[in-house]
């Protein structure tokens, strides 16, 4: 770590992390269930899950290339525990779908500022422990996506469908104050200015572009079942609000503990990419099995498992995403990377409403199985086209050797 990476430090950037994420996750596995109780229809409640991604992928990029040209993270670290307030409390005092749908959105422009979160975090590490440090923030997420998501049903069962919102909107102004004590080094603000092109070269890294690009699969997938239409699901299957807490007691518990089990067993025996294949292809079938599924305890099982399947996805994309590239421009790396993928969060449940209000509820987990098929294919594809590249370039390597000794 660096000098200035104090156990203070950490332990005031990882607590505000925590309560940011909470207030924004507590209501999310009543949110569905509770715009249908407005009166939404699975396309409204679609518009309103998407919303959430659509505002990340319209702000993140602007963030992080503001953050990085002004060489500071923190000021939209305070900005983003606002927005977060503000979204639950407006949840809160307001009972109309076009106040949810506003309300949701600035819980998006909230997320979008996790771009300045990321950057901060990772300055407190040198460069070779940058997979640490994101394996930790991630834990920090996936903790505080497990507390809020567990006892929402919980706390609709005991005090009412508003009670999860005042809540979050509570959290989120302890958060906010919080932010105000997070400490920002100044080796940033000492930086030179990086130049537009620069920042364009970024954008098109290729890794970028591909890791990028399956995040937006996954994204899709957690944002479609888990974040989106399962407490739909299970309700209609004959579970009580109360049992939401165990479905995501189920999915969120080996959710986290997956993020502390890439990086430390499953990549060093296999590697980044078949680690990846192996994350996409299992949470694809289990995802494609959940609609036959009609029992509470093998709906658990399966969302155990499917939970754990995408753990493993997220942190590990998340670092390579900015692996390769410089410090300076990290914010800006996240920023796109964290842009695209947001594309999966609004495009994924989108369809995935659109399906279910032509076709019934079971279409949009067929979806989302689909494409965590599309990520499987497209790995081993790049893993292939790879491989030929290699060999055609050692071929070449030894015919030039050959000609060079006759």
């Amino acid at each position: 770590m660096n000098k200035y990476s104090s156990v203070k430090n950490h332990f005031i950037f990882l607590v505000a992390s925590f309560l940011f994420w909470l207030s924004i996750f507590i209501y999310m596995p009543i949110l569905s269930p509770y715009v249908e109780l407005l009166g939404g229809t699975y396309t409204f409640i679609g518009i309103v899950l998407s919303s959430y991604g659509l505002m990340q992928f319209l702000f993140r990029v602007p963030i992080g290339v503001v953050s990085d040209f002004i060489k500071r993270r923190k000021p939209f670290i305070i900005l983003g525990m606002l927005m977060a307030m503000i979204s639950s409390l407006m949840f809160a005092l307001t009972d109309s779908l076009g106040w949810a749908l506003v309300s949701r959105s600035f819980a998006g422009i909230a997320a979008a500022t996790w771009v300045a979160f990321t950057v901060l975090y990772s300055s407190y590490f040198r460069d070779e422990e940058v997979h640490q440090a994101m394996s930790r923030i991630s834990f920090v997420v996936v903790l505080a996506q497990l507390i809020g998501m567990s006892f929402s049903g919980y706390i609709v069962d005991e005090w009412g469908w508003r009670a999860p919102f005042w809540i979050g909107g509570v959290l989120g102004v302890i958060g906010m104050i919080l932010s105000l004590f997070i400490y920002e080094p100044r080796e940033i603000v000492k930086q030179t200015s990086i130049q537009i092109k620069d920042l364009l070269l970024v954008m098109r890294e290729p890794l970028l572009l591909k890791v990028s690009l399956l995040s937006i699969l996954a994204h899709s997938i957690i944002f479609t079942t888990m974040f989106g239409f399962i407490p739909v699901y299970a309700l209609q299957i004959g579970l009580q609000e109360r049992d939401l807490s165990m479905i995501v007691f189920s999915f969120m518990i080996p959710h986290a503990l997956a993020t502390l089990f890439m990086g430390k067993v499953l990549v060093p025996i296999l590697g980044k990419w078949k680690s990846l294949t192996l994350a996409f292809f299992c949470s694809a079938v289990f995802t494609l099995i959940t609609p036959i599924i009609k029992e509470k305890e093998l709906l658990c099982i399966v969302q155990a498992l499917n939970g754990f399947s995408l753990g493993l996805l997220f942190p590990l994309l998340l670092g390579m995403s900015i692996e390769s590239i410089a410090d300076d421009k990290r914010a800006t790396a996240m920023g796109t990377y964290q842009a695209i993928y947001a594309i999966g969060m609004f495009v994924g449940p989108y369809l995935a409403g659109m399906l279910n209000s032509a076709m019934g509820i079971h279409a949009g987990f067929y979806f989302a199985g689909v494409l965590g098929i599309v990520a499987t294919t497209l790995i081993l594809l790049w893993n292939y086209k790879e491989r030929l590249s290699v060999h055609y370039s050692v071929y070449k390597l030894r015919k030039r050797l050959k000609t060079f000794r006759n």
